[in-house]
């Protein structure tokens, strides 16, 4: 036997044996590869969400406080999304898709959303409801576009506080969690 095939042998056995030593393994990562997580330079998840701290918040075209303002946030509260990090400063997206630079001092990890934003203008409006079920009572009417807080978020529903009102949201209705994310704020 040449040293090609009884290497080609030996390989074959070996992951013959993994595969009979640990099935259930290998069928799990086959099934469902794994989900990378991506870390910025500060150890924290990107993308991520986050919201602004101040009511007044100027938005930079790069990540320094000698780059011109491109857009300033006049809300505190509003969700941002972090899509890249540079020293001191987070590369922001919002809900209609602007990015700019902001400085971490002025955003919080305090989790927020905005309600449908893609549906704003067209009428619509969004049930709160009182559990975590399509068919539950309805809490209150909400408006796209309005921001609200999320106490938690299982992957499917949100809770979330508006002006005091306390309810269930389905999640695919928000900006501000991704599809599918766990969340307790």
């Amino acid at each position: 036997m040449s040293g090609i095939a009884s290497l080609r042998l030996a390989f074959s056995a070996a992951i013959l044996g993994a595969l009979l030593c640990a099935p259930q393994a290998f069928a799990q990562s086959a099934a469902a590869p794994a989900q990378t997580i991506t870390l910025g330079p500060s150890g924290l998840p990107l993308p991520r969400f986050v919201s602004l701290k101040p009511a007044r918040v100027n938005s930079r075209v790069g990540p320094g406080a000698n780059y011109s303002v491109n857009w300033m946030y006049m809300k505190a509260g509003l969700p941002m999304e972090v899509i890249q990090e540079f020293d001191t400063w987070r590369r922001v997206r919002d809900a209609d898709g602007s990015e700019g630079w902001i400085n971490q001092s002025l955003l919080s990890g305090r989790r927020t959303a905005i309600v449908a934003p893609w549906q704003r203008g067209k009428g619509g409006r969004i049930n709160l409801l009182n559990e975590p079920d399509k068919d539950a009572g309805v809490i209150a009417i909400i408006e796209p576009g309005v921001i609200g807080a999320i106490k938690k978020c299982d992957g499917q529903w949100c809770e979330m506080t508006f002006d005091g009102h306390t309810g269930w949201m389905a999640q695919s209705q928000v900006w501000g969690a991704y599809p599918g994310e766990k969340v307790k704020n």
